[in-house]
Protein backbone atom coordinates (compact mmCIF):
# COMPACT_ATOMS: atom_id res chain seq x y z
CA UNK A 1 0.00 0.00 0.00
CA UNK A 2 1.41 3.51 -0.99
CA UNK A 3 0.71 6.68 0.64
CA UNK A 4 -1.74 7.81 -2.24
CA UNK A 5 -3.83 5.05 -1.58
CA UNK A 6 -4.40 5.49 1.95
CA UNK A 7 -6.03 8.53 1.92
CA UNK A 8 -8.72 6.88 -0.64
CA UNK A 9 -9.29 3.62 1.90
CA UNK A 10 -9.66 5.94 4.39
CA UNK A 11 -12.39 8.12 3.18
CA UNK A 12 -14.29 4.58 1.86
CA UNK A 13 -14.32 3.47 5.26
CA UNK A 14 -15.63 6.70 6.73
CA UNK A 15 -18.56 6.37 4.16
CA UNK A 16 -19.33 2.73 4.59
CA UNK A 17 -19.05 3.30 8.60
CA UNK A 18 -20.33 6.89 9.74
CA UNK A 19 -23.23 6.58 8.28
CA UNK A 20 -24.37 3.52 10.03
CA UNK A 21 -23.60 5.36 13.58
CA UNK A 22 -25.60 8.65 13.12
CA UNK A 23 -28.85 8.46 14.69
CA UNK A 24 -31.55 10.57 12.95
CA UNK A 25 -34.06 12.49 15.28
CA UNK A 26 -37.83 11.69 14.62
CA UNK A 27 -40.38 14.78 14.24
CA UNK A 28 -42.56 15.67 17.28
CA UNK A 29 -46.12 14.72 16.75
CA UNK A 30 -47.80 17.88 16.70
CA UNK A 31 -49.95 19.11 19.72
CA UNK A 32 -53.59 18.03 18.31
CA UNK A 33 -52.38 14.70 17.39
CA UNK A 34 -53.94 13.04 20.41
CA UNK A 35 -56.84 14.99 19.72
CA UNK A 36 -57.02 13.87 16.31
CA UNK A 37 -56.83 10.20 17.45
CA UNK A 38 -59.59 10.81 19.61
CA UNK A 39 -61.85 12.25 16.58
CA UNK A 40 -60.81 9.22 14.93
CA UNK A 41 -62.41 7.00 17.39
CA UNK A 42 -65.42 8.97 17.66
CA UNK A 43 -66.24 8.95 14.01
CA UNK A 44 -65.73 4.95 13.87
CA UNK A 45 -67.83 4.63 17.04
CA UNK A 46 -70.58 6.84 15.39
CA UNK A 47 -70.27 5.64 12.06
CA UNK A 48 -69.01 1.70 12.17
CA UNK A 49 -69.30 0.63 9.16
CA UNK A 50 -67.82 4.19 6.91
CA UNK A 51 -64.49 4.14 5.74
CA UNK A 52 -62.53 6.92 7.19
CA UNK A 53 -61.13 8.69 3.43
CA UNK A 54 -59.09 12.12 4.99
CA UNK A 55 -58.85 13.87 7.61
CA UNK A 56 -58.19 17.58 8.41
CA UNK A 57 -57.14 19.32 11.25
CA UNK A 58 -58.97 22.69 11.04
CA UNK A 59 -57.56 24.27 13.91
CA UNK A 60 -57.92 25.48 17.57
CA UNK A 61 -59.98 27.60 19.71
CA UNK A 62 -58.69 29.07 23.23
CA UNK A 63 -61.43 30.32 25.21
CA UNK A 64 -60.97 31.63 29.00
CA UNK A 65 -61.16 28.33 30.71
CA UNK A 66 -61.09 25.80 28.05
CA UNK A 67 -59.71 24.97 24.55
CA UNK A 68 -61.68 23.36 21.20
CA UNK A 69 -59.74 21.12 18.52
CA UNK A 70 -61.37 21.33 15.16
CA UNK A 71 -61.32 18.34 13.08
CA UNK A 72 -63.10 17.32 9.54
CA UNK A 73 -63.23 13.76 8.36
CA UNK A 74 -64.71 12.68 5.42
CA UNK A 75 -66.45 9.39 5.43
CA UNK A 76 -67.68 6.47 2.79
CA UNK A 77 -70.48 4.37 3.77
CA UNK A 78 -72.87 2.74 1.53
CA UNK A 79 -71.19 4.41 -1.48
CA UNK A 80 -71.88 7.84 -0.37
CA UNK A 81 -69.54 10.25 0.96
CA UNK A 82 -70.16 12.67 2.94
CA UNK A 83 -68.39 14.95 6.03
CA UNK A 84 -68.28 15.16 9.89
CA UNK A 85 -66.71 18.08 11.47
CA UNK A 86 -65.69 17.56 14.81
CA UNK A 87 -64.81 19.78 17.89
CA UNK A 88 -63.23 18.36 21.25
CA UNK A 89 -63.25 20.66 23.80
CA UNK A 90 -61.43 19.92 26.69
CA UNK A 91 -59.55 21.99 30.14
CA UNK A 92 -56.29 22.77 28.95
CA UNK A 93 -54.38 22.73 32.45
CA UNK A 94 -55.60 19.33 32.86
CA UNK A 95 -56.68 17.73 29.36
CA UNK A 96 -59.79 16.60 30.37
CA UNK A 97 -62.63 16.37 27.54
CA UNK A 98 -65.40 18.52 28.27
CA UNK A 99 -67.60 17.79 25.02
CA UNK A 100 -67.35 16.29 22.30
CA UNK A 101 -69.77 17.64 19.01
CA UNK A 102 -70.10 16.09 16.01
CA UNK A 103 -71.95 17.36 12.80
CA UNK A 104 -72.25 15.91 9.48
CA UNK A 105 -72.29 17.83 6.22
CA UNK A 106 -72.49 17.22 3.09
CA UNK A 107 -69.11 17.13 1.98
Amino acid sequence: MNRKTLPVIFSLIMLIFIPSTLTYAQPEAPSYAKWGQLAVKTAKEKYPKANIVDYLHIGREDKAKSSIEKFKLWLVEGGKEFGLFINIEFNPKNDRVIRIIVKKSAV
